[in-house]
């Protein structure tokens, strides 16, 4: 019977408003809920906010523990709830949509003066208030978060997804008041208009900054991980999350479906608590693909590296590899030749240029990928090298041509290009090198190919695309001769711990 008749949680149940836009289970939401104070449940003064209500999972779970914890001190039961839900609950829904979910959620009713609400509000909206806000332009971009105008600017039919939360210099004129915790889970990029379409700016920094502008005692949110090794305009919020030492704890999943089920985020996701009494280490629960888990208490901040290192079983190795000379010295910036990634799929975009089926003198080859995503294959056309706008000084040099983009869990990359004098690339390869003579580019090949050189990429990888930055962990070498993973382990003083961890991780590559 108790099969049969089993009801779920329905915001256990709710499919994703999209990859940027996720529902927070309540199971994950407790988790969260738990690195709070205990006795927070007990005092009738605290407020809590949620900035980016979406489900209004975080307020009924909160409710939950003050209907409990404020028993004592105010008995009544409809007194406790008209307190708890008109003194304490306050948030920010992100559309119309999820304002009416969250009321639901949390007041048993869309409309918070509704008769079916568990508590009366002089308004429909209560506490959980929703504002359409618009973007402000300049440039063709928004000012507050980056969002692409030529994607963004609608009509009034279509939700703007400019969150009032941030699209606001002073977040604290929003309600007014102090608040003890804030806690939610931020959408987490928008478009902005670059790359071939897919380019996006990441917004989920926009909301702890603005979250720390109120000066919570508490700052609870969960949000991707790959903040912690690059994405797109975070090196300045990755720098001061790196100092702040008032992160308690950091609980940090490489597999974001520990989190949310049937969900895939490059990098993984992590919620953290930011506690403004707190002066000291972070205690980071780190959790990998195969699933185990390491504890450490550590400063995030570090003397060797400019990112945060996740896995604490690599702190030592990068210490002993870490040089003034490093590999990404040698790699190009993205689009090294000038030809975007859709050169062979929108041919139109390029009618000032001839391709050739064949080499002749004055030709180059160039490399790229023609076909939709998944489909996608390698292929080749020679066109004029003095149609090459960018690095024709690598025209007629040996150099390696290395995939742009793969999937994060890889240790092994795309077959990597031979590029030969009078060769050149589209953006969907990095180019490595500018080598004098073939031997040299085959010694760095085999370099690549250690699995120490793939190691230290994999430390340092943090979403599909790869970067020049994405190097910068990697000793470079000298290529006047080939390298193997013995002689590297030795030259670095690798212990056979450190060794036995990378071997076990990273696959052999012919």
């Amino acid at each position: 019977m108790l099969k049969i008749n089993y009801n779920p949680d329905v915001l256990s149940c709710l499919a994703n408003l999209s990859n940027d836009e996720v529902f927070t289970p309540p199971e994950v939401a407790n988790r969260m809920l738990d690195l709070l104070p205990p006795d927070l449940w007990s005092n009738p003064e605290a407020r809590f906010l949620d900035p980016a209500c979406k489900s209004g999972v975080f307020l009924r779970e909160i409710a939950k523990r003050l209907i409990k914890g404020l028993e004592p001190a105010i008995p009544d039961l409809q007194q406790r709830i008209d307190h708890i839900f008109g003194r304490q609950l306050y948030a920010i829904a992100i559309t119309e949509l999820t304002a009416l979910l969250s009321r639901r959620s949390a007041y048993c009713s869309k409309r918070a003066d509704g008769k079916y609400s568990v508590t009366q509000f002089a308004d429909e909206a209560g506490n959980i208030i929703y504002n359409r806000t618009q973007h402000t332009w300049r440039n063709g971009r928004c000012t507050f978060c980056g969002a692409s105008e030529e994607v963004y600017s609608r009509d009034d039919s279509l939700e703007t997804h400019a969150y009032q939360f941030i699209h606001t210099e002073k977040p604290q004129d929003i309600f007014k008041m102090k608040f003890d915790v804030i806690i939610g889970n931020p959408p987490y990029q928008l478009s902005d208009g670059g790359g071939t379409g897919d380019s996006a700016k990441p917004i989920y920094n926009l909301f702890i900054e603005n979250a720390l502008k109120l000066n919570p005692s508490f700052l609870c949110m969960i949000i991707p991980s790959r903040w912690m090794k690059g994405g797109k305009g975070l090196s300045s919020f990755r720098d001061k999350m790196k100092k702040d030492t008032h992160i308690k704890i950091i609980y940090d999943f490489e597999d974001a479906k520990e989190c949310f089920s049937g969900l895939h985020i490059d990098g993984g996701v992590c919620y953290f608590l930011w506690d403004k009494a707190y002066n000291g280490k972070v205690k980071y629960h780190y959790k990998n693909l195969e699933g185990e888990t390491s504890i450490t208490s550590r400063f995030l901040n570090n003397d060797f590296s400019d990112i945060i290192i996740r896995d604490a079983r690599q702190i030592s190795i990068i210490k002993k590899t870490r040089t003034d000379k490093t590999f990404d010295t040698i790699v190009s910036p993205r689009n090294p030749f000038g030809f975007n990634a859709d050169f062979f799929n929108s041919p139109k975009n390029y009618e000032n240029i001839t391709t050739f089926s064949e080499a002749a003198h004055g030709r180059c080859k160039i490399y790229g990928v023609k076909g939709k995503k998944g489909g996608a294959k390698r292929t080749s056309t020679y066109i004029k090298e003095s149609c090459v706008i960018r690095n024709t000084d690598l025209i007629d040099k040996y150099k390696l041509f290395f995939s742009k983009a793969y999937t994060t869990t890889a240790t092994i990359p795309p077959e990597i290009i031979i590029g030969h004098p009078s060769t050149i690339c589209t953006e969907t390869f990095l180019n490595i090198g500018k080598f004098k003579s073939e031997n040299q580019v085959y010694n760095c090949l085999s370099y690549i190919k250690t699995k120490f050189f793939r190691a230290l990429l994999f430390f340092n990888r943090h979403s599909l695309n790869i970067s020049r930055e994405s190097f910068n962990l990697i000793p470079l070498q000298d290529f006047s001769k080939p390298w193997t993973d013995e002689e590297l382990y030795k030259k670095y003083g690798l212990t056979e711990e450190e060794i036995n961890f990378i071997e076990s991780m990273i696959r052999p590559m012919e």
